[in-house]
């Protein structure tokens, strides 16, 4: 890169479009402290200055203590800062600086999050979600990690950032950081304290634990135990279809060198889940409580599973119109304000030994380095993997220990004291057997836990029942924190995988490309081999049949492709790899493909019929809105005979509708009212009420064993237990394939309901849809009104950002200053356009393409990219949702990379000094 010795300035039609943005925040400004002088008991502590006081400096001057040589931070109009500096240090310190600047409350929140000291900011409600997070013990193996694993380069970056963060601090109250700690003063004299190293690393277990795999479907598994028999659990999940939706590789991984598959992995033992079934039957009650427990982590982390996802795909030269890669990719998790992601630039003004790094892209505040993005040789991406790192193992277990092989260990305890804000402490005990942490330990109802659980004879005595402990490859030190820096520098597919090699949680797909035409994947991650079992549901702990072998999956057997002839790679959370054709098990709950598939067929239709994918391609990919079950269903609603007048009018909405889920499309608001409506009467009521939604309640008969013999047939009022967002059928794509599979069998068990009150039995599959779109009619009669021609999907399916503290548990009046929204969004679950929602729950959008963007290779000033949200993290500030408009039409902001492209688009620059 050419020696630059000043941040770019910027160009006078930027900065004019700068003022304006400046005008629009002071208005804003002006609104939030009228409302909050209206308010009641608030607004004599509120005032203008209050607001603003926090808002960062971005032109001038700034001495930074720490600093070896001056800093330019060059924003855009979007407040996007690009940092140049002359050293790893300097540039690691402004990056920590900055992103305080902008996000210090965000930072500070996090870190306490994953430290399990929430309770500290925001007082007694949240000493449950604390004890939970200390249970698991985030902080200390993050704590080891710095002090034990990370390489010496990499802590001397942390360290660097955590003086950047400290020196924004120093002498500021609360209410100069940000508006929410002013607000938070009026009943918490809580301070905010110094940034440390392990708080950044900290960080990538919260990220692990949004993206773990299959945990959920484990529990799930384990409760329909109380009402489904083995046949119906297995319809339920059903086998990933590899005919109809292609794994991201054919093969075992492939030798760079050679472009030859591996075949030489050992196979799987190919033990299933029935090997454990007599051991967890019949304990719903601590798995229930569990999930009831992880329900409380998305508050701030998002919704989990099935939902969580993204897209990212590349393709080669030989089929662009550039003639070099594009690659694209966009993430999906929950929606919060300010977004997950932070976007920026980290320039070395001239590469050298002792300043290395040229990227740019997206990173999360409270971390140094860029996770998503490309540098000057190369591009990469991410999606989520799915790979199967967690296993709950059933423990038996006395005041004594734990029964492992017929002796009884002694628990590793340690204590923790979960500090209140306001005064008062809490005592927890953490106990850990040789699987891990006993989850169960934190509820009471756990405590219960097995005391009727049906359990095979080489079971230990159930007496006072079994806890439940969890075995997480995260729970173990790693060196993730080292592959963000490795990644940065990496310069062709090489460095790339041995960054990769480093990636240990969360397990991802990793997609690439660079410069010299090249694109390639690498499936990383510390994969666990089992000693016996597949995962799927929780494993005796009482016994060293289970459990996991000392050494995971080998980095060199997992699976990576090179240039593969077929000239494009998809990765959107399918299969991995056929597991016919590879040896280690990976994991048996594969997101199921339908996303991967369209967008596989849509490159494929594009190359094979003689066109070349350009950029507007790619990101018009992006917000492809087809529904993949409306192409499959809708044909067979139309032949469904309605009498009804108000229903018929309904259906004729679906008529020559093309199953694109537009935000104003009536047609796409019906049919997800049918399916949302087919699956409750299909699946949903057949689940147990620990698997359904709160608030939804039927008469089920009791079950055998759970009452007064006289009173066991009769009818009982039975309520959903579980958070809407998570709730079951979720309608995600594997509900797709459940559906697929039983669609030609008019008659199955599944199509049937008995009668109920007033309603007739159901006795086929047309009477079941002629139900649902009846129930359909009326729900969105209900939502939208009586006259069908107003309806559409967007007002259906809405999109609200939630500050992710006091804008989800604050007063109303400070939730509607943080808050903003609604927005009317079209796409849904399973589209490419992956706007998430929850079937169970209701027709709210609970994930999304957290971001955006299409990197152009080697001419990287054309590539483009948006965030959620915007740069800011304060509320009234013009960058707090000045991309959302943008993202919600699917529109990209151009990606100024180069020094000359930084300069054209540069409003403010802040020049960072060395202490004098």
């Amino acid at each position: 890169m050419p020696a630059n010795t000043t941040a770019p300035s910027g160009s006078s039609d930027a900065k004019k479009s700068g003022r304006k943005k400046g005008r629009r925040a002071r208005l804003l400004v002006i609104v939030l402290v009228l409302a909050l002088v209206a308010g009641i008991g608030y607004g004599a502590f509120w005032s203008v200055s209050t607001v603003r006081a926090s808002y960062p400096q971005t032109t001038g001057s700034i001495e930074v203590k720490g600093l070896t040589g001056n800093v330019d931070v060059a924003r855009d109009a979007y407040g996007i800062p690009q940092i140049y500096a002359d050293s790893d240090s300097d540039l690691f310190r402004a990056q920590g600086f900055v992103q305080a600047q902008d996000r210090f409350w965000e930072m500070d929140v996090r870190r306490h999050m994953t430290s399990g000291r929430l309770s500290e900011m925001f007082g007694s409600d949240q000493v449950a979600t604390d004890a939970f997070l200390r249970t698991l013990g985030w902080r200390q193996v993050a704590q080891k990690e710095y002090d034990e694993v990370l390489d010496e380069d990499t802590r001397k970056n942390l360290q660097a950032y955590a003086e950047g963060v400290n020196a924004y601090l120093d002498g500021k109250d609360g209410k100069d950081i940000s508006v929410e700690y002013a607000a938070l003063g009026l009943t918490n004299d809580y301070k905010p304290a110094e940034w440390t190293p392990v708080d950044s690393v900290a960080w990538l277990k919260a990220m692990a634990w949004d993206l773990r795999g299959n945990m959920q479907d484990e529990i799930d598994r384990s409760l329909m135990t109380s009402r489904l028999d083995e046949k119906q659990i297995e319809d339920l999940y059903p086998a990933y279809p590899y005919k109809k939706n292609k794994p991201i590789v054919e093969k075992g991984a492939v030798d760079a060198a050679t472009g030859k598959f591996a075949q030489d992995a050992e196979p799987s033992d190919g033990i299933g889940s029935g090997t454990v079934q007599g051991a967890t039957e019949g304990v719903t009650t601590q798995l229930s409580a569990l999930s009831d427990t992880l329900d409380e982590i998305p508050a701030l982390l998002g919704p989990n599973g099935n939902g969580i996802g993204s897209n990212s795909w590349v393709v080669s030269g030989d089929y662009t119109t550039t003639g070099k890669p594009l690659l694209a990719n966009d993430p999906h998790l929950a929606p919060q304000l300010p977004s997950l992601w932070y976007q920026m630039g980290l320039h070395c003004r001239q590469l050298s030994d002792t300043c290395r790094y040229d990227t740019a892209g997206y990173t999360f505040s409270g971390m140094p380095g860029v996770i998503i993005g490309h540098n000057q040789d190369i591009a990469w991406g991410f999606t989520n993997l799915g790979a199967d790192v967690t296993d709950l193992f059933l423990e038996k277990v006395s005041a004594d220990g734990y029964q492992y092989d017929g002796k009884t260990e002694p628990f590793v305890t340690r204590e923790e004291t979960i500090k209140i804000a306001g005064g008062g402490s809490r005592k927890i005990t953490v106990r850990e057997t040789n699987n891990g942490p006993l989850v169960s330990d934190r509820s009471d109802e756990l405590e219960k836990v097995g005391k009727k659980a049906p359990v095979t004879n080489s079971a230990p005595d159930r007496a006072d029942g079994y806890a439940v402990a969890l075995k997480w490859t995260a729970l173990e030190p790693g060196k993730s924190m080292d592959a963000v820096f490795e990644l940065n520098r990496a310069k062709d597919f090489t460095s790339f995988r041995a960054a990769a090699e480093h990636f240990e949680v969360p397990s991802q797909n990793l997609v690439y490309a660079d410069t010299e035409g090249h694109i390639g994947y690498q499936a990383p991650g510390k994969i666990p081999v089992r000693l016996k079992g597949d995962g799927t549901l929780p494993s005796p702990g009482w016994t060293s049949d289970y459990g996991w072998k000392k050494d995971p999956v080998p980095f060199d057997k997992l699976p990576y492709e090179y240039d593969p002839e077929r000239g494009y790679i998809v990765t959107a959370n399918q299969a991995v790899i056929d597991e016919k054709n590879y040896g280690p098990l990976l994991t048996k709950d594969w997101g199921y493909g339908t996303r991967s598939q369209r967008i596989n067929d849509l490159i494929e239709s594009k190359i094979k019929g003689g066109g070349k994918v350009s950029t507007d391609d790619m990101q018009q990919l992006q917000m492809d809105n087809h529904s993949a079950i409306a192409a499959e269903l809708v044909p067979k609603l139309l032949k469904i005979g309605i009498s009804d007048k108000s229903v018929r009018e309904a259906q004729k909405l679906l008529e020559g509708w093309d199953y694109t889920q537009e935000p104003d499309s009536a047609a796409a608001a019906y049919f997800n009212g049918v399916w949302r409506n087919i699956l409750k009467l299909a699946f949903g009521n057949k689940l147990p009420k620990e698997m359904r939604a709160k608030g939804d309640c039927l008469y089920v008969r009791r079950a055998a064993g759970t009452g007064p013999v006289d009173e066991q047939h009769k009818l009982v009022r039975e309520c959903g237990q579980r958070d809407p967002d998570t709730a079951q059928p979720d309608g995600g794509d594997r509900w797709y394939e459940v559906v697929d599979s039983i669609l030609d069998d008019t008659d199955n068990e599944w199509w049937k309901v008995p009668a109920k009150g007033r309603e007739e039995s159901i006795d086929s599959r047309d009477e079941l849809f002629g139900r649902a779109m009846e129930d359909a009619r009326w729900e969105l009669t209900a939502e939208l009104g009586k006259d069908i021609s107003t309806w559409s999907w967007g007002r259906l399916h809405q999109l609200t950002l939630r500050n992710q503290t006091l804008g989800t548990e604050g007063p109303d009046l400070l939730q509607r200053a943080l808050n903003r929204g609604p927005w009317h969004l079209g796409g849904g679950e399973a589209a490419v356009n992956a706007t998430g929602w929850n079937a169970a729950g209701g027709y709210d959008v609970i994930w999304v393409p957290s971001m955006r963007m299409v990197v152009n290779v080697g001419d990287w000033d054309k590539s483009r990219w948006i965030n959620l949200t915007g740069a800011s993290g304060h509320a009234f500030s013009a960058h707090y949702t000045d991309q959302t408009d943008k993202w919600v039409d699917g529109e990209l902001l151009d990606w100024s990379f180069g020094t000359e492209a930084v300069r054209r688009s540069t409003v403010d620059t802040l020049t960072l000094k060395k202490p004098s």
